[in-house]
C-alpha cells in the first residue's frame, strides 16, 4: 500500500493515519458507518477496526447493519443525519439504490466516504480492493488447477460494484482458457444457506461440473457444504480472506482451493484517514485502491486479516 500513502500521506499526517492517537480534537467528531450487513466476520473485523480508530481520535460512533435492505439502509442514515454525524461511512447494500442517502448526507455537509463497495451519489472517495483482480487472480488459479479445461460455474451476489467487477475479473480469466466453460451463473447472496442451496441446484443441472468461483468466502461456505454432500470432484475458489475459509483451504484434499484475501482493518482505517483530511479541507483522491492477495494452501497458513 506504500503508493497509496503516499498519494493521502501528506494530506493525512496531522491524522496519523497508522496512529490515531496523536490526534488532538477541538470538538469530538460523529462518524457515522452504516453496514450492508453485520452477519459475516469480514465485516465484524471492520467495525473493530472502526471502533478501535474512533478511540484513537476521542470520536463517537454511530454505526447500522442495513441487512441487505437499501430501504432501511436509508432510513438508517437519515436517522443518523438527525444526530448530526460530521462522517458518513458507507458500504452500501445496493450501490445505485443509495444515492438519495448519499445526496442527503451531502446536503448536510457531511463528508461521505464508501467502504468496500462504491455507491452512486456525489461521494468524496471510495476506498475499496482491486476487486476485478480478486476475480480475476481467483480464475486464473482455478484455470490453472483443471488443467485448462472444463465447466464451471459462478455463484454470483447482491448488485454492488465490487461483486460485478469480481465477476467480469473472473469472467475475463476463463477467457483465457478456450477449453473452459462457463455453463451458469446463479445468485447465492452471498450468505451460506442460499449459496448451498443455490449450488445443490446447480450440482444437479450440470453433473460435469469441475469448478466454482464464488463472489465471497461466505457464500462459498456454503458452497462447500453442497460440493461435499454431493460428493462431487469440484474445485473452489473465491474472494476475501475469511478465517474459516482459510480453515478450509488449509485441509488436506480440501475442494476450497484458493479465495482472494482483502483487508477490511485498513480499508476502514485508510476510509477514516481520508475522511479526516476531507473534513478539515484537504483535497483527497477520488478513488484509494488496495490491492489483494491470492491465499492458498501453499501460504494461507499465516494469514490473517
Amino acid at each position: 500500500m506504500t503508493h497509496i500513502m503516499q498519494r493521502i500521506g501528506a494530506l493525512c499526517a496531522a491524522a496519523a493515519l497508522f496512529g490515531f492517537s496523536t490526534v488532538a480534537m477541538a470538538k469530538p467528531l460523529t462518524i457515522g458507518m452504516s453496514f450492508q450487513e453485520m452477519n459475516n466476520a469480514y465485516f465484524v473485523t471492520m467495525k473493530e477496526a472502526l471502533d478501535q480508530a474512533a478511540g484513537e481520535i476521542n470520536a463517537q460512533v454511530i454505526t447500522a447493519d442495513a441487512r441487505h435492505d437499501v430501504s432501511k439502509q436509508i432510513n438508517d442514515i437519515e436517522d443518523m443525519l438527525q444526530k448530526k454525524i460530521d462522517i458518513l461511512l458507507i458500504n452500501p447494500a445496493d450501490s445505485v439504490g443509495v444515492e438519495s442517502a448519499v445526496n442527503e448526507a451531502k446536503k448536510a455537509g457531511v463528508v461521505v466516504i464508501a467502504i468496500d463497495a462504491q455507491a452512486q451519489g456525489p461521494i468524496d472517495a471510495f476506498v475499496g480492493s482491486k476487486n476485478y483482480d480478486a476475480g480475476f487472480k481467483s480464475g486464473e488459479y482455478l484455470a490453472k488447477a483443471l488443467g485448462g479445461k472444463g465447466k464451471v460455474a459462478i455463484l454470483d451476489g447482491i448488485p454492488v460494484v465490487p461483486i460485478l467487477e469480481r465477476v467480469k475479473g473472473f469472467e475475463a480469466a476463463m477467457k483465457k482458457y478456450p477449453d473452459i466453460e462457463i455453463v451458469t451463473k446463479q445468485n447465492g447472496r452471498q450468505e451460506r444457506d442460499t449459496a448451498m442451496t443455490v449450488t445443490e441446484n446447480m450440482l444437479q443441472g450440470n453433473p460435469d461440473l469441475a469448478g466454482l468461483f464464488s463472489v465471497n468466502d461466505v457464500g462459498a461456505l456454503g458452497a462447500l457444504s453442497a460440493i461435499q454432500a454431493n460428493g462431487a470432484s469440484i474445485k473452489l475458489v473465491s474472494v476475501d480472506g475469511h478465517p474459516e475459509a482459510i480453515k478450509e483451504i488449509m485441509k488436506p484434499n480440501s475442494p476450497f482451493i484458493a479465495t482472494s484475501a482483502q483487508y477490511p482493518r485498513d480499508m476502514v482505517r485508510l476510509g477514516i484517514g481520508v475522511a479526516l483530511a476531507k473534513h478539515w479541507g484537504s483535497q483527497v483522491p477520488k478513488t484509494v485502491p488496495l490491492d489483494v492477495k491470492l491465499i492458498t494452501k501453499d501460504n494461507g497458513k499465516d494469514f490473517s486479516w
